[in-house]
């Protein structure tokens, strides 16, 4: 297993896949608070934070007018200090206050500034050509915002003019990504030390702009010995688990996929075994109703195409010990026939990826079985389909949770890998283990591109990749996939560009 995936909370910030750590608005706080406890300084810390924003804009643009929008918070604070830093650079600057500074250190920042913060009322809002910078509320507002504090929110984005966060957009939701009435729509944002989840997940995703991760010192340790285990995703967390053939391997030894294969939508289980087969699954059997054999066996000519006319064939198959997954859901309807060949494929205790009209009959499974299955399963909902599944099971999954939370409660809830799909795909383990995927392209919204999702995860689970890895690996193959084809996808074309990501991959490991 990946050591991200094992790894010590006393890594130093920044090393390796440690900086790749998403962490919530009380993690961040509490891991601030230890720091000074040790010896970092706070004000020390609040320097660092404004210095290195307004590096990141000395970086970006040339000399022009700026506004810093100050809160009363350690976030306004910031803003003194990134008025003060941009002052001496030469730049002409101006600052507002939403109220006097309310902290110790805050104050000080703006004593330093020396200059008078102008009234909201008596603001000159810069042009295109300005800048301005929020610095009004940090990562610790859950409130809706009102009053003044909405009215600069709004007129800063109306008056057309780059937008600097500092740390968060000043309205979104630091743990959920959540509008809070309204939000900065920023150009940039220089967030501290580690990514929130609101920088990762819609819409949140949109209001941040591009995102910068500043290093302010925090030290190796203390840290929390209970940070939340969430990765934003990228290869370094998984690419060294992708299944590489070996010089004596067969079709069997690289995975036996069994994907179940219905009546009327069969699309989706032929473009989920493709799938699976060109991510190194070496052999395929699509088990299909006896009237649809015909269009599964001349699409695919490595696929084996096998009739079930009764459950019963299905049991009896899935008895065969060279069988390494099981695919099942995909095209396939809600009711009674989804719902008993569910029951029997758990029975059989293989790694199972639950899709499509799987995912309607998982939830109506009796729950004893499914705490006696020993295979890892995945459920791969987009959110009407978690919704559903959820639905029954009260308010503690609603849509009132953030998409991070509520994907690692379900997976908790069914003992089972959940891929909360979407732009902002949530990938949870049972153990509380979580990775945001946060750059979908928009092109995969096109039918049939989520059946391939699964059988990217079918096809690395089959080659024996971890339920969770897998999970993750698949979803940023599938996303990499579409972004380098562009405009014009369909799922048609995804299955016959993952052999290059996966290579150009598995070379650079």
């Amino acid at each position: 297993m990946s050591p991200a995936f094992n790894e010590n909370s006393k890594q130093k910030a920044g090393a390796g896949a440690f900086a790749l750590r998403i962490v919530t608005a009380r993690e961040m706080q509490r891991t601030e608070q230890l720091a000074f406890t040790a010896g970092l300084d706070s004000y020390t810390a609040m320097e660092r934070a404004g210095r290195a924003v307004a590096d990141a804009i000395l970086a970006r643009w040339r000399r022009r007018p700026v506004l810093v929008l100050c809160g009363p918070g350690n976030n306004g604070g910031d803003g003194y200090i990134i008025a003060a830093t941009l002052r001496a650079a030469g730049w002409p600057v101006s600052v507002t206050a939403l109220a006097a500074p309310s902290s110790t250190d805050a104050r000080r920042a703006a004593t330093g500034w020396g200059s008078t913060a102008l009234e909201p009322d008596d603001i000159t809002w810069p042009e295109a050509g300005g800048l301005i910078v929020d610095a009004l509320f940090g990562i610790g507002l859950t409130r809706r915002l009102d009053g003044v504090g909405a009215n600069l929110v709004q007129r800063a984005n109306q008056c057309g003019a780059p937008i600097v966060s500092v740390d968060i957009p000043s309205g979104v939701h630091a743990d959920t990504g959540a509008m809070l009435g309204t939000a900065i729509a920023a150009t940039l944002t220089v967030t501290f030390a580690w990514c929130k989840p609101g920088h990762v997940l819609l819409p949140g995703r949109t209001a941040t702009g591009e995102l910068v991760i500043a290093d302010i010192g925090l030290p190796a340790a203390p840290l929390p010995d209970d940070l939340s285990p969430v990765w934003r995703n990228t290869p370094a967390l998984w690419r060294h688990a992708l299944p590489v053939p070996r010089v004596q391997d067969h079709k069997y030894s690289r995975g036996h996929l069994v994907a179940i294969g219905g009546g009327v939508m069969t699309g989706a289980v032929r473009l989920a075994v493709r799938a699976a087969r060109r991510a190194g699954a070496g052999l395929a059997t699509i088990l299909a109703p006896a009237a649809a054999v015909s269009v599964y066996a001349q699409d695919q000519a490595g696929a084996i195409v096998r009739p079930r006319p009764e459950t019963a064939d299905v049991v009896a198959y899935l008895k065969d010990s060279r069988v390494s997954a099981v695919l099942i859901g995909s095209g396939l309807e809600s009711g009674g026939e989804t719902s008993d060949l569910l029951r029997h494929v758990l029975a059989a205790r293989h790694a199972t990826v639950v899709d499509g009209g799987g995912l309607d009959a998982w939830r109506d499974l009796d729950h004893h079985l499914i705490a006696e299955r020993a295979g890892p399963v995945v459920l791969t909902p987009h959110e009407g389909e978690f919704a559903r599944l959820c639905g029954n099971l009260g308010a503690d999954l609603g849509p009132g949770l953030g998409k991070l939370q509520r994907a690692q409660a379900a997976a908790r809830l069914f003992g089972a890998v959940i891929v909360l799909k979407g732009p902002d795909t949530v990938i949870a383990a049972p153990d509380g283990r979580a990775i945001v995927n946060g750059e979908a392209p928009a092109y995969l919204a096109t039918a049939g591109s989520g059946d391939v999702l699964a059988g990217l995860i079918a096809g690395l689970l089959t080659q024996g990749m971890d339920a969770f890895a897998a999970s993750a690996a698949a979803v940023w193959l599938h996303a990499e996939a579409a972004r380098r084809f562009g405009p014009g996808l369909l799922a048609e074309d995804l299955p016959d560009l993952l052999p290059k990501v996966i290579a150009e991959l598995s070379a650079a490991s």
